[in-house]
């Protein structure tokens, strides 16, 4: 059993504008799990130091300045240092102007900061260089999806689903784009590609939510479904809780999506997606709020 997990069960109260939140707002987040949030790798901020000694030699080439920088970038990336990263990843394409995978981290900083004309032009480089460059076409599309171009993230998402159909969280990203530009065809969509979906994997689970055939408490009650460790429990956390964010997202309930988001926040899994995207998405909620 999971003795060395820190899982504690409460109830959220979701608060506004009043101290207290309306009662069914109150229980719908009830018996959730609290992840411990992932501790900064001493072994990355090692080899943070080591790689700046490294860099400090005058003899590398321009070839391997670009490997080193991108190397370190995703190390400051994985640590939660997105600026030194971005930083990093802009030399690495300075020494090296065709380096496909920095074009594509780069491109994912710039969606994070909705800066999407960037992001684009990133994505577009990394296609350039590498057609078959596979998750081009995820970032890709998720810009033109957060760019509010959902007409364009339809095809990049599916195509990246269709690269690997067993995948549930590339159905969902598909799912999210399609939703946008026609919700009865995005379900009829989601229903076909769930039948290449293992039952075994517990993120079918999600897919399930949204197409109605799971509750909220039955996912909830399956996390922990083949867990042997606090690590396991917070990658699996992060990913949760982001979609459980966009699945209240999608059923009006921006309060308990945003607390979703930032419980995925809380888990400081730097380098997942929906790590990434889950802080556009409260300032979306935010903007939403505001408009209305």
């Amino acid at each position: 059993m999971l003795s060395r997990l820190s899982l504690i069960f409460f109830v959220l109260v979701v608060t506004g504008c009043a101290q207290t939140a309306p009662k069914q707002q109150q229980t719908e987040m009830g018996n959730l799990l609290v992840p411990e949030p992932a501790p900064l790798s001493i072994r990355s901020q090692v080899a943070i130091a080591r790689f700046g000694q490294i860099l400090s030699n005058a003899e590398l080439t321009d070839e391997d300045k670009a490997q080193l920088h991108f190397q370190r970038g995703m190390l400051f990336d994985s640590v939660g240092l997105g600026g030194l990263a971005q930083f990093d990843y802009n030399r690495a394409i300075n020494f090296k102007p065709d380096m496909a995978e920095a074009y594509n981290s780069l491109g994912v900083h710039m969606v994070q900061q909705e800066e999407f004309s960037r992001a684009y032009e990133a994505f577009d480089s990394t296609l350039d260089i590498d057609p078959d460059y596979d998750f081009a076409f995820l970032n890709r599309g998720i810009a033109l999806y957060y760019g509010g171009r959902p007409d364009l993230a339809v095809a990049d998402l599916a195509t990246f689903a269709n690269k690997a159909p067993e995948d549930p969280f590339r159905v969902l990203w598909a799912y999210f784009a399609e939703l946008e530009l026609a919700p009865t065809t995005a379900q009829q969509q989601l229903t076909q590609r769930r039948g290449n979906l293992p039952d075994t994997h517990w993120a079918t689970g999600l897919v399930d939510l949204f197409l109605g055939q799971q509750t909220e408490k039955q996912l909830l009650d399956s996390l922990l479904t083949g867990i042997s460790s606090e690590k396991e429990l917070t990658d699996r956390l992060c990913e949760a809780y982001f979609y459980l964010g966009k699945y209240h997202e999608e059923n009006d309930k921006p309060g308990v999506a945003s607390n979703y988001f930032k419980f995925a926040l809380s888990t400081n899994v730097y380098e997942y997606v929906e790590h990434r995207y889950a802080r556009l998405e409260l300032q979306r909620l935010r903007q939403s709020t505001v408009t209305d």
